[in-house]
């Protein structure tokens, strides 16, 4: 048994073969479920909560059936941290992989018929596990002093998970530089150590940090000896050149994601958009939104109201229902100006809509009011 335990559901339409996958697993991995049942899709999943979901379809197109319903009636699919593993025949071995690179699904397995690596199950399912716990480790934010951002901070990616990107703003004065008496009373800090004998080289350091001495008129002195630090030397300069720090800004680009199952409008979008300083991530599905959403928290997001799977809306209602995304600006895209399709965005949480045909200089204002740039 491995130390890691991940949480195992085998979703398929057949209990032999869900035994059969189930029992595979078992050789390794201790808590293994099994789902059958179509009209449980949503409950066996919230009731068991997987690390890792093997849809056990002999038909590929059957395990995108069951994803898809899977999202449109679980509340907690999308939210709930999980890898998709996929279990194919020779057949459908290319589009298998089409779907895993895109993001639907995380990974596949030929497995139809039962191939000679008995092992290659139990292995994808461990770097499954693996990949889970890398993204966990990494999810606090690291804070880096920068001088991108107005307040003087940025976040910066761990580069799994999801994160929030950083807000880009013109560079502020770098702040002033301290005093020189008090660069020397913050030097002086790790000589008051109690451990030490109150000696250095000889010489008696706790007369070397007391006060300036007094002449008789009245006016401080400063021992030669008290302070190896030359007052009239400027403070040392910022290691980073600006070359390395507007790489680093570049870098730091908001992200602006596109929920558009119309590659078209995608890629009108795209050149509509080229001229800002904003990451382009596209989403043709409600269900690659939700992946892409599991990766990497957009700066902002432009919804379409009429998409395959789950209409932009109810996307939006439960997104907003969710604390990480409440303050991610959403921007409904629609083909018609109709109240009724407004009202309704506007009460699932969106914050403004554009109509198609997209009109350049209104799209171009929204984006940049709503990046703050």
């Amino acid at each position: 048994m491995i130390r890691c335990e991940p949480r195992i559901l085998v979703a398929t339409d057949t209990l032999a073969d869900g035994e059969l996958v189930a029992d595979l697993l078992r050789d390794d991995f201790g808590s293994v479920f099994i789902s059958t049942a179509e009209a449980r899709i949503a409950a066996d999943f919230d009731q068991h909560r997987p690390d890792v979901l093997v849809l056990a379809f002999k038909e590929l197109e059957r395990a995108e059936r069951y994803y898809l319903g899977l999202y449109r009636h679980s509340p907690i699919v999308h939210t709930h941290s999980h890898r998709t593993l996929v279990l194919c025949s020779q057949d459908d071995v290319r589009r298998a992989y089409a779907l895993c690179r895109k993001g639907y699904f995380d990974d596949y397995v030929l497995f139809w018929p039962m191939v000679h690596d008995p092992h290659r199950l139990s292995m994808s399912v461990l770097l499954a596990r693996r990949a889970l716990e890398a993204g966990r480790a990494a999810a606090p934010k690291t804070r880096l002093a920068v001088d991108a951002r107005p307040d003087g901070e940025c976040e910066l990616p761990p580069g799994q998970g999801i994160v929030d990107p950083p807000e880009i703003g013109p560079s502020p004065q770098r702040p002033a530089a301290p005093a020189t008496g008090e660069m020397i009373e913050n030097f002086a800090e790790p000589l008051r150590d109690p451990s030490l004998d109150g000696t250095v080289e000889g010489r008696d350091i706790r007369f070397a940090q007391t006060a300036p001495r007094v002449r008789e008129g009245g006016k401080p002195t400063t021992p030669a000896h008290e302070s190896s630090v030359d007052r009239n030397r400027k403070p040392a300069p910022d290691p980073e050149s600006p070359k390395t720090l507007k790489s680093r800004v570049e870098k730091l680009r908001p992200l602006v994601l596109v929920v558009d199952d119309d590659e078209f409008q995608c890629s009108l979008l795209a050149k509509l958009l080229a001229s800002e300083r904003c990451e382009l991530s596209f989403a043709h599905s409600a269900t690659e939104a939700f992946t892409a959403l599991h990766k990497r928290r957009p700066d902002l997001i432009l919804m379409d109201v009429l998409l395959p799977d789950l209409d932009g809306v109810e996307i939006t209602r439960r997104l907003k229902s969710q604390s990480q995304y409440t303050a991610v600006p959403i921007v409904m895209i629609t083909g018609e100006s109709a109240r009724e399709v407004v009202a309704a965005s506007l009460k699932a949480g969106a914050i403004d809509f554009v109509v198609k045909p997209f009109e350049r200089e209104i799209l171009l204002e929204k984006v940049k009011k709503y990046l703050g740039v």
